[in-house]
């Protein structure tokens, strides 16, 4: 395959993607199986990619940042692969989504 026919692929998923994860409905599956991921393998990448993505499809991150009431360069840090927020910071950031935590029988 050449390198411009993956390129171009690779840009209508994402734009697809966000397209979809414009939809709260949709981001709370896209999320939950993130989640499920997580309680599978123990990486949290999966979960805080999941979470970027949403966040960028649901205004990006300079007006989530505002909206949960963190630091833009914050932000960024804590949804980077290395990050790992703390219970508070992840719960703001949800509701600054419009979602909220919630606790499920195994």
């Amino acid at each position: 395959m050449n390198e411009k026919f993956i390129l171009a692929r690779t840009g209508d998923y994402h734009q697809n993607l966000m397209e979809s994860l414009a939809d709260k409905k949709y981001a709370v599956i896209y999320l939950k199986v993130a989640l499920e991921e997580y309680e599978i393998d123990r990486d949290s990448n999966a979960f805080m990619l999941a979470l970027r993505h949403v966040a960028e499809a649901q205004g990006g991150l300079s007006k989530l940042a505002k909206k949960a009431g963190l630091n833009r360069v914050h932000l960024y840090r804590t949804l980077s692969e290395k990050g790992n927020p703390e219970l508070f910071t992840l719960e703001n950031i949800l509701r600054a989504l419009g979602f909220r935590l919630s606790i499920e029988i195994a």
